[in-house]
C-alpha cells in the first residue's frame, strides 16, 4: 500500500497565486462570461462568434483548418457546429476535391448574424482592452501566442 503524502495547505497558496495556467483559465472564463453577455442581443456567445468569424474568408475553409484556428479538436468544432447550422448560420458542404473532407461556408444568414455581431464585440473588446493595467494590449496578445 502507498503511503499518503500530506501537501501543505502553503503549497497550495502558492500554486494558487502562481500557477500561469489556473491564472490564463480565469482570464478566459471571465472573458468569456463578459463577451457572452455582451453577444447575447445577437443571438450568439463568444464560441460562435469566434466560430463564425473563422469561417468569414474569400473562400469556404476544411474543418482541419478551422479547428488548428480555433485550438479545437474536430470532435469539439463538429459538437459546435450543430447548432449553427441548425439556426441556418452556416452550411456544411462536402469539398469537390476531396469527397471525405468537408468545407465550411457562411450562409447569408451568418453573415448578417457576423454584421450584428461585430460592432458589439469591437466596442466591448475596446472596454476589455481599456481595462489593462499595462495599457499594452499588443504585448499580452505577444504574450498569449507566444504560449499557444
Amino acid at each position: 500500500m502507498s503511503k499518503i503524502v500530506t501537501i501543505p495547505f502553503e503549497t497550495t497558496v502558492y500554486v494558487r497565486d502562481a500557477c500561469l495556467c489556473l491564472h490564463v483559465q480565469r482570464a478566459a472564463r471571465a472573458m468569456a462570461r463578459r463577451f457572452d453577455e455582451a453577444l447575447r442581443p445577437v443571438g450568439l456567445t463568444n464560441g460562435q462568434f469566434s466560430l463564425l468569424m473563422s469561417l468569414n474568408r474569400p473562400n469556404p475553409p476544411g474543418m482541419s483548418s478551422v479547428a488548428a484556428l480555433l485550438a479545437m479538436d474536430r470532435t469539439t468544432l463538429t459538437a459546435a457546429l450543430k447548432p449553427l447550422e441548425r439556426r441556418g448560420l452556416i452550411e456544411i458542404l462536402v469539398d469537390p476535391k476531396d469527397k471525405r473532407s468537408r468545407l465550411l461556408k457562411l450562409t447569408p444568414a451568418g453573415r448578417a448574424a457576423l454584421s450584428k455581431a461585430v460592432p458589439i464585440w469591437k466596442r466591448e473588446h475596446m472596454s476589455v482592452e481599456a481595462l489593462l493595467p499595462s495599457q499594452d494590449p499588443d504585448r499580452l496578445r505577444r504574450d498569449l501566442q507566444a504560449l499557444s
